[in-house]
C-alpha cells in the first residue's frame, strides 16, 4: 500500500494595505518609465550639466570659491531632481530649488568659468568665497527645516490632531473682489493713458509711473501700490475663476460665470502681460495658472520643473527684449549659452559677496532694520524719513553703479538683518514652513475638494512668488504680497452653507 506522503502547508505571506499599494506601483508602467527616466534626470541635473558647464574654456579662476559653487550647483541638482522624482508634489520646496539650481548654481557656475560678472563684485575674494559657503550652509539649513517639517503634530491622547476646517472663498465675496479687480486695474490703465501702453515696454510703463505722478523722489510706495492693486486683485480673481470653472460642472453651465471668467482673462492679458512686466512676475502668473488648471496631475508638476530648467538657460537671458523700446534696445550677440548668463540678470551670489563687502566695511549687522522696512513698506518717506532703502538699491549706492535695481537674495537679506546664525534661522524656519505647507497643499488639492478651496489657488501663486521673493530685494516684494493677504482675507470664509460656497 502507497503511503501518503502530504506536503506540509506552506505559509503564504498576507501583504498590508500599504505594501500592496507599494508593490502595485512598482509594477505600473508609468512607475517603469518614471525610474527610466529617474537616472538621466539625476544624471543630468547633478553631475553632466555642471561638469559640461565647469570644463569649458573661460579666463576664471580654480580656487576655492569656483570648487564651492561647482559643490553647491550638483547639490541642488540633486534636490531639483528628488523635487521632479518625488511621489508629492512639492510645490514650494520645488520653486526654492528650481531658483537654487538656476540663480545660484549653474549660472553662477557659468560665471566663474568665464571670469565674468553681470554686476561687479567690488569687495576681495575670500568675500565672494564666504558667499558661496554662506549660501550652501543656508541651503543645508533649509533641508533640515523640511526634515522637521515631515514630522505630523499629534493630539494631547496621542493620536492625530482634529482635521481643521478648510478655508473656502465666499461666493459673495468673490464677486466684489472681482468688481474691485476690474475697478483697480481699469484705474490702472488711465492712470497710464490707455492699454496700447501696455503693449508696448516696461520702459514706457516706468514713464508713464512717473509722468501720473505716482513715483517721485527715492519714493516707491506709490508706484508699488499702483502696481500691486492694477494686477494682483486681477489675477487673484482670474485664478479663483479658473479654479471654480475646472471642478465644478454647475460653474461650466453658467454663461455669467463663463463670461465673467473671459472678461478677467482678457483684462490679465492686459495688465499682467509678458510685455509690461517682468519677467519674474510674468512666471509668478504663469506658474500659478499652470497648477492651477491641472491640480492634480503629477505629470504635469514633472514637466513643469524640468522644462523651467531648459527655458532659464534657453530663453530668460533673451526674454529682456521688452525691457526697452526700440532705441535703448541692445540685442546680446553671443557665440556661446554661457555668455548670457554671465552678462544677464543672474547677479545673487555676486550681491551677496558685496553685501558681506559692505557689511565688513563699517556698517555691520542691521539687527531688523531692512526687515522693518520691508514690512512697513506702505510708510511713505515724509512720514518717515529715516526709512530703509531697497537692501540692493543701498548695497548698489554704496558700490557707485549707475543701475541700482540690483537684486538681493534671501540669504543676504537674512545675513545683513541678523547674521549667520539668523540666517540660518530663517532658511530652517522657511524649509519647515515649505514642508508643511506642501504636506497640506498634496492633502487639500484634490479633485473632491471644493471648487473654494483657497489653498488649492494660494499654494501655486506663493511658489510662483517665491522666484521674487528668493531673488529680492524684499521691500521691493513687499507690496504685492500685502495687496494679495488683503484680498484673500476679503474672500476667506469658514461657512460651507450654500448661501457661501462656490457650487
Amino acid at each position: 500500500m502507497a503511503t501518503d506522503i502530504r506536503r506540509p502547508p506552506v505559509a503564504v505571506p498576507v501583504a498590508a494595505p500599504q505594501d500592496e499599494a507599494r508593490w502595485g506601483r512598482v509594477t505600473t508602467p508609468r512607475t517603469l518609465l518614471s525610474r527610466a527616466l529617474s537616472v538621466p534626470l539625476i544624471l543630468g541635473f547633478t553631475v553632466f550639466l555642471p561638469l559640461f558647464v565647469a570644463v569649458q574654456s573661460g579666463d576664471g579662476r580654480h580656487d576655492a570659491a569656483f570648487w564651492l559653487q561647482l559643490l553647491l550647483t550638483m547639490y541642488a541638482g540633486a534636490r531639483l531632481s528628488a523635487m521632479v522624482l518625488t511621489s508629492r508634489r512639492k510645490l514650494l520646496q520645488g520653486s526654492f530649488w528650481l531658483f537654487v539650481y538656476m540663480a545660484m548654481g549653474v549660472a553662477p557656475l557659468a560665471q566663474a568659468v568665464l571670469g565674468r560678472v553681470p554686476t561687479p563684485v567690488v569687495g576681495p575674494r575670500y568675500d565672494l568665497t564666504t558667499a558661496i559657503a554662506l549660501v550652501l550652509l543656508g541651503c543645508t539649513a533649509f533641508d533640515v527645516g523640511v526634515l522637521l517639517g515631515r514630522h505630523r503634530p499629534t493630539g494631547r491622547a496621542g493620536g492625530s490632531q482634529k482635521e481643521k476646517r478648510p478655508v473656502l472663498a465666499h461666493r459673495r465675496r468673490l464677486h466684489l473682489l472681482t468688481a474691485l479687480a476690474f475697478l483697480c486695474s481699469a484705474a490702472f490703465i488711465m492712470k497710464l493713458g490707455g492699454p496700447a501702453v501696455f503693449f508696448s515696454s516696461r520702459q514706457e510703463i516706468i514713464a508713464g509711473i512717473e509722468e501720473a505722478g505716482v513715483s517721485n523722489g527715492d519714493g516707491q510706495a506709490g508706484q508699488a501700490l499702483l502696481r500691486g492693486f492694477g494686477t494682483v486683485p486681477a489675477l487673484l480673481a482670474l485664478l479663483l475663476y479658473t479654479r471654480w470653472l475646472i471642478t465644478s460642472k454647475y460653474a461650466r453651465r453658467k454663461v455669467s460665470i463663463l463670461a465673467t471668467w473671459g472678461a478677467l482673462a482678457l483684462l490679465n492679458l492686459v495688465v499682467n502681460n509678458p510685455i509690461s512686466n517682468p519677467r519674474y512676475w510674468f512666471l509668478t502668473v504663469m506658474f500659478a495658472l499652470l497648477f492651477t488648471v491641472f491640480p492634480v496631475s503629477a505629470a504635469m508638476y514633472r514637466v513643469a520643473l524640468s522644462m523651467a530648467v531648459v527655458i532659464a538657460l534657453l530663453v530668460f537671458p533673451f526674454a529682456d527684449r521688452f525691457r526697452y523700446d526700440e532705441k535703448n534696445y541692445k540685442p546680446v550677440e553671443t557665440t556661446s549659452f554661457l555668455e548670457p548668463m554671465a552678462l544677464k540678470d543672474y547677479d545673487q551670489i555676486g550681491m551677496f559677496a558685496n553685501t558681506i563687502t559692505y557689511s565688513n566695511s563699517g556698517p555691520g549687522h542691521l539687527y531688523g532694520r531692512q526687515l522693518a522696512g520691508s514690512v512697513f513698506f506702505a510708510v511713505p518717506r515724509s512720514v518717515w524719513p529715516g526709512k530703509p532703502k531697497d537692501t540692493g538699491v543701498m548695497i548698489g549706492e554704496w558700490m557707485g553703479t549707475v543701475n541700482t535695481n540690483l537684486s538681493s537674495p534671501i540669504w543676504a537679506e537674512l545675513w545683513i538683518d541678523f547674521g549667520p546664525l539668523g540666517m540660518v534661522a530663517g532658511l530652517l524656519g522657511m524649509g519647515y514652513a515649505a514642508a508643511r505647507v506642501d504636506r497640506r497643499y498634496a492633502k487639500r488639492a484634490t479633485r473632491r475638494s471644493p471648487p473654494g478651496s483657497l489653498i488649492s489657488v494660494v499654494v501655486p501663486l506663493v511658489a510662483g512668488y517665491s522666484f521674487i521673493l528668493l531673488r529680492g530685494p524684499l521691500l521691493q516684494a513687499s507690496g504685492r504680497i500685502a495687496i494679495a493677504a488683503l484680498c484673500l482675507a476679503l474672500v476667506a470664509t469658514f461657512r460651507e452653507d450654500k448661501s457661501a460656497r462656490l457650487r
